[in-house]
């Protein structure tokens, strides 16, 4: 419950659709998030599509509902949020942000049952038809299972004319189908952390016993729970355990909760090895680079460590040295925990369509966040500056 400063509004997603609860723990939290988004927009800053998006699904949850008008705030900041990320595409073909967040964003709009106007949708089902989720690691499954919940809930909208609708439904099927061809031999889709999402859309679409993948995944799901160790990944595992998704908040009727969680004080671990050293490795193979290679360095850090705990240990080296910029590193909050940004001074650019990506010593993607992932070891860790 306490993820870090400023709290996540996915976490408090997962909390309110779960089967029971913690009230007085919710309201706290939710109290947090309102003060977390008080203020919060610009009209000169990057659009927080996304985190506003879950921030909107989590009001919409909340029993009893709080007070409809401040909600029309971010309601309408969204919402101007969603044409200024639209209007990337006339530079680069793409929203600023990412058809994710862009996609969640009308979700949360559909899921307060407000009106959306059809070009908006029409943005989204062109993206659809011409398969544009997808990145240099493959297909973007979290993606399509936003574009597909968002499809299908659209469709049930009394405004939408026929038509409309039916295209919707079509595209949905569509959706599907690459989620049920993404799946793995050992029953993931795509991977661990975009699994529960992809089931959300099953569950969602009412296939959950006439679809094998969702039995599948949903086996492959419990056997990689040790997977999600944050917060905020553990939300969205439990959704999916708990046979609810997104839409189920457009449904939910106050009634009495089970009040039943308490918290729960695990024992400490064992004592091991306390120290290891991970070789950290930053590659930059892309032209305005200054060197492909920008840092190669053995790591000590506290066994156990993150990711992320090893980056604020790096220590400088040679003429690169990290505190010769301000931030040598940075990141940014998302639905799946924080999102590497920038290392070294060398940021990502959502026009050019690079992210950081983290690789092991063999050149396999981790398929973890950086808050996520927990090298050990001898391990080696690669990040590399790379094309989607």
């Amino acid at each position: 419950m306490e993820p870090g400063p400023d709290a996540d509004p996915g976490i408090y997603v997962g909390l309110r659709l779960g089967s029971e609860h913690d009230l007085s723990t919710e309201r706290r939290y939710l109290q947090r998030l309102q003060d977390a988004f008080q203020g919060r927009y610009g009209r000169d800053s990057m659009p927080e599509t996304g985190r506003l998006a879950l921030y909107l699904l989590g009001l919409r949850a909340t029993c009893p509902p709080p007070d409809p008008a401040p909600q029309r705030f971010p309601v309408t900041w969204l919402k101007y949020y969603l044409e200024k990320d639209w209007a990337g595409t006339r530079h680069h073909g793409h929203p600023l942000t990412s058809y994710y967040q862009y996609s969640l964003g009308v979700l949360a709009l559909c899921v307060h049952h407000k009106r959306v106007r059809e070009e908006v949708i029409q943005r989204l089902l062109v993206a659809e038809q011409h398969q544009r989720f997808g990145h240099a690691d493959g297909n973007a499954v979290d993606t399509e299972a936003v574009v597909a919940l968002t499809f299908a809930c659209l469709e049930k909208e009394r405004h939408i004319r026929a038509g409309l609708a039916a295209e919707l439904r079509a595209a949905v099927r569509r959706a599907r189908a690459r989620l049920v061809e993404a799946q793995r031999a050992d029953g993931l889709i795509g991977n661990a952390f975009s699994t529960p999402l992809a089931m959300q859309v099953f569950i969602a679409t009412d296939t959950c016993r006439t679809q094998p993948a969702y039995g599948r995944a949903m086996a492959a799901l419990l056997q990689h729970l040790d997977s999600f160790t944050s917060a905020a990944t553990m939300a969205q595992a439990l959704l999916a355990l708990n046979g609810r998704s997104y839409l189920s908040i457009a449904s939910m009727q106050c009634q009495e909760e089970l009040d039943t969680l308490t918290p729960i004080f695990l024992e400490p671990l064992p004592p091991g090895p306390r120290n290891m050293t991970v070789r950290l490795v930053v590659e930059c193979p892309v032209p305005r680079c200054p060197q492909q290679l920008l840092y190669d360095s053995a790591v000590p850090a506290p066994a156990g460590a993150s990711l992320l705990d090893l980056l604020r240990a790096a220590p400088p080296q040679g003429s690169q040295n990290f505190t010769c910029v301000v931030e040598w590193f940075e990141t940014q909050d998302t639905a799946y925990g924080p999102f590497l940004t920038s290392v070294q001074g060398m940021a990502v650019r959502p026009k050019e369509r690079h992210y950081w990506q983290l690789l092991s010593g063999l050149g396999t993607s981790l398929q973890m966040g950086v808050a996520d992932y927990r090298p050990k070891d001898g391990n080696t860790v690669i990040l590399r500056l790379s094309k989607w």
